[in-house]
């Protein structure tokens, strides 16, 4: 899967692009998936448990196609964020 980027800055990341369609269209796919699978294989049907594992592999496709962006978005949120507690702890000091 060549076509789905996996590098990702901060600000590339907030942009609307195809990884986030797919996210859009495979995400309800998972969660009936899982929803059904789990349901039928309580019942012992066949169709449930194949059903679940196409849950699985959808959720896992999921994860795989957003994790990157989410990852650039958290760490740049988190780098801003400690430059906020620093900046934070120097005014309650006074030391600005």
């Amino acid at each position: 899967m060549g076509w789905i980027r996996r590098n990702w800055t901060a600000a590339e990341a907030d942009e609307w692009t195809k990884e986030d369609v797919l996210a859009i269209i495979i995400s309800p796919l998972a969660y009936v998936a899982l929803t059904l699978g789990v349901a039928l294989s309580l019942l012992l049907r066949w169709e449930g448990f194949v059903t679940l594992g196409i849950g699985i592999v959808l959720t896992a496709l999921l994860h795989w196609i957003i994790d990157p962006k989410l990852k650039a978005i958290s760490e740049e949120y988190e780098r801003r964020q400690k430059e906020y507690l620093q900046q934070l702890e120097k005014t309650v000091r006074w030391e600005v």
